[in-house]
């Protein structure tokens, strides 16, 4: 019997105009198993049928047929399918449920009622898996957006689920973090476990995978034997503006959260016209440096300067800015709030947001979610716009949207500071390229001259 067997599946969620899932078909029995496509085409949505939660959590209109483990979906409650399937959502920020990791980890033992000895055993194999043994007694809340993806893993791991879903698994991770999970990814399958993972960084994950399934409309065909077309992504103007005026500055800073240094001593500018790239390790201080840039945490020691103007700040959970009712309401308010000239369709229309425009933006895929906060961020012409992962979860459409909407504040004489893991941004977006660890940072010549 197939792990996942699904027949003329269709589904709708609550008040929606189409389908979001309309007529797969689909059987996988063993493997890794690579679903890939545009944000918005029904990966989530699929995935989210694996363990129940559609539609037993987000309620809506399914039909069809789906059985996972043997089990029919439609009549078994979550909770027993969850003693089976392993699931990390595109958010491990709301995944992690005690304070500490190695509690955390064991979170879904102690649900399952296993022995303490036998807990010890798994929480120490999932951390060594996910390659995060030396954050076993880290707080939650000090870890860094990809030491969570890490994290959230490993206390699905420790269950030793019989089939794994992964929803985007490597949007935070640096090399290193990938290189760790996609090893424990392939130990588990390696053992017996079934993977199904949606990722678009697809490159990572197909070498390893025994299949590859493309998501487009709610329908599910092949990939082509090569995998998905990733097409080469836009350069940043090499004619950008040189700086001219200061627009940030950082002076013997030392920073870090809950009174814990993890940057020492730096000093670092920025200046109007630039777009400058953070890059480094998971943990190596990043989301602190930029946090600290925008006024949000108080340096430790020495001082940081900011041109006068408006900041915009996209922390790594886009989710946390987005309370209003629909996609355009959220810009609006931004254009409301900075009594700036414009309307919002010219934003939906260069996020590629026009068809979503009426839609709450907390229904969409977090692909879809995270170019509403985009565009809500950046709308008005900020002077300064700080960024913290903000290709996780795009598709390459996304991607390039975001680096002539870059280029945009660049020319109009704003600046940019952006957080990433993703050398396609950096390729495209960057005039300067600062990388950090050890506490310390070493900038590099601008890109469009080191690449050269």
């Amino acid at each position: 019997m197939p792990t996942l067997s699904f027949a003329r599946l269709h589904y709708t969620y609550p008040e929606a105009a189409s389908r979001a899932l309309d007529g797969v078909d689909l059987e996988i029995d063993f493997g890794l198993t690579l679903l890939t496509g545009a944000s918005g085409s029904g990966k989530s949505t699929l995935l989210r049928v694996c363990n129940g939660l559609i539609p037993h959590f987000h309620g809506g209109v399914i039909g069809g047929s789906a059985r996972v483990l043997d089990r029919d979906v439609i009549r078994t409650p979550t909770r027993e399918l969850a003693r089976d399937v392993g699931f990390v959502f595109q958010d491990p920020e709301l995944q992690a449920v005690y304070p500490s990791v190695e509690r955390d980890v064991a979170f879904g033992l102690e649900n399952l009622g296993v022995a303490r000895g036998e807990m010890l055993r798994r929480v120490g194999d999932a951390l060594e898996m996910c390659g995060i043994v030396h954050l076993r007694s880290r707080a939650v809340g000090t870890l860094s957006g990809g030491e969570r993806q890490r994290l959230a893993l490993a206390g699905v791991l420790a269950m030793r689920p019989r089939l794994l879903v992964l929803d985007e698994p490597l949007s935070q991770l640096d090399p290193e973090g990938s290189a760790a999970l996609l090893g424990a990814l392939h130990a588990a399958v390696q053992g017996g476990t079934m993977a199904l993972v949606a990722e678009h960084r697809h490159h990572l994950v197909l070498e390893r995978a025994d299949r590859c399934l493309l998501m487009a409309g709610g329908r599910v065909t092949p990939c082509a034997p090569d995998g998905p077309v990733q097409p080469a992504p836009a350069r940043a103007s090499q004619d950008a503006p040189a700086s001219s005026e200061l627009s940030w500055r950082l002076h013997q800073v030392t920073a870090g959260p809950a009174g814990v240094a993890v940057l020492h001593d730096l000093d670092l500018a920025g200046g109007t016209g630039e777009v400058v790239a953070l890059t480094g390790a998971n943990g190596s201080g990043k989301t602190t440096l930029l946090r600290t840039i925008a006024g949000l945490l108080p340096p430790l020691a020495g001082s940081v300067e900011r041109r006068p103007g408006r900041i915009a700040y996209l922390p790594q959970n886009p989710s946390a800015l987005l309370h209003r009712a629909t996609v355009r309401t959220e810009i609006d308010w931004t254009l409301r709030r900075t009594h700036a000239a414009g309307r919002a369709d010219a934003m939906l229309e260069e996020m590629g947001l026009a068809a979503v425009a009426e839609r709450d933006p907390r229904d969409l895929s977090s692909g879809q979610r995270q170019r509403v906060a985009l565009a809500a961020v950046l709308a008005g012409d900020p002077s300064l716009v700080l960024l913290d992962e903000p290709t996780r979860g795009m598709d390459d459409a996304a991607r390039t949207a975001l680096t002539a909407a870059l280029a945009r504040v660049a020319e109009r004489g704003g600046s940019a500071v952006l957080a990433t893991h993703d050398p396609q941004l950096v390729a495209a977006a960057a005039t300067r390229v600062v990388d950090l660890g050890d506490g310390v940072a070493r900038v590099r010549r601008p890109l469009v001259e080191a690449v050269r």
